[in-house]
């Protein structure tokens, strides 16, 4: 059965902090933990207002320090903004803290705007030497040869499972040809989710890691006891998506009635594209939601994002969907 996870981006909500943010993440990470959610992952952004988890390996430290079962990770790590030797490093560090728990998934894009990559990187032609950097990120998690001169520790030998985060065909190709994990990320940029599946099972090439191709999607859900209060909750994502396609980022918005009947035919037609990998309702919608969403792509795991604005509401709304998946697997 398809698995589920976690994609929390720590949003900050209006009229809150990003000291409240990080400690609704963990709380959140707890509840998936008990609730028997695969993974926890954080995302790396800078400069938005309204997401607290820049600090991407931070987070992560507080999260699976605060938890005892569940893997936590990055999804994920924008490695151009970053030496692979740092983030090996890092991630050493964290799996040396939590041994067998921890997950780092790799992306190419820059997590922010242009102004704020040059402040990160310094270069931005960094992205262009995206392949070797994971391939010599990889080589730092490895036992150290004999002789070798540059080393991660904590690093060397840990062993830190590698993903490949993509929205183009650009991550599909470069997963299927180091034989890892491809995590795609159709929940704001499901364009090419299908021609990107199609590229990396048709050109997968086993590893020491993979023996076969494995796909994790991503996924909004918003889940409440009613269709009606679900859609509701979903208008703080479609505000928070208007304001920063219109260079307007900000903190996450309160729910608004009505607010998709009265966008301008451009914003709506911009989240129908954006938002289309989206399952909003009550159990049963979700539950048909996610089956179909299953069926029609192959995915082995889900990750599941869900921004909403009040906390306790954002975790029902996991409750929810993990009642309606166990539901889904008694079924199969």
């Amino acid at each position: 059965m398809t698995a589920l996870s976690v994609l929390d981006l720590s949003p900050i909500v209006e009229g809150s902090n990003a000291s409240q943010s990080l400690a609704n993440s963990l709380d959140l990470a707890r509840h998936a933990e008990r609730l028997g959610y695969r993974r926890y992952w954080l995302a790396e952004h800078h400069n938005m207002p309204g997401i607290a988890s820049a600090a991407t390996s931070v987070v992560i430290a507080h999260v699976a320090g605060g938890t005892r079962t569940i893997r936590v990770g990055a999804g994920g790590i924008m490695l151009p903004n970053h030496s692979p030797l740092v983030i090996a490093e890092q991630f050493g560090t964290l799996n040396a803290l939590h041994p067998g728990r921890i997950d780092l998934g790799l992306g190419r894009a820059p997590g922010t705007d242009m102004g704020t990559a040059r402040a990160l990187r310094r270069n931005l032609e960094a992205g262009d030497s995206f392949p070797q950097d994971v391939v010599e990120l990889m080589g730092y998690f490895q036992a150290a040869e004999d002789g070798q001169r540059i080393r991660a520790v904590p690093g060397e030998g840990e062993q830190v499972p590698i993903w490949i985060l993509g929205s183009s065909l650009y991550g599909a190709q470069l997963a299927a040809m180091l034989g890892l994990p491809y995590a795609f990320a159709s929940h704001f940029a499901p364009a090419e989710l299908d021609h990107a599946l199609e590229i990396y099972r048709s050109r997968f090439q086993p590893s020491k890691q993979l023996d076969k191709p494995y796909v994790m999607l991503g996924l909004n859900v918003f889940a409440a006891p009613s269709d009606a209060e679900a859609r509701l909750l979903f208008t703080s994502l479609q505000q928070a998506f208007v304001n920063l396609r219109t260079g307007r980022p900000g903190r996450l918005p309160p729910p608004v009635e009505g607010y998709e009947r009265d966008l301008d035919p451009m914003a709506k037609t911009m989240l129908g594209q954006a938002l289309s990998c989206a399952v909003v309702g009550a159990p049963e919608t979700v539950r048909q939601g996610i089956e179909a969403f299953i069926r029609r792509t192959g995915a082995d795991e889900l990750m599941v994002t869900a921004q909403i604005f009040d906390h306790t509401a954002r975790v029902r709304s996991f409750e929810i969907l993990s009642d309606a998946h166990k539901s889904l697997s008694e079924a199969a």
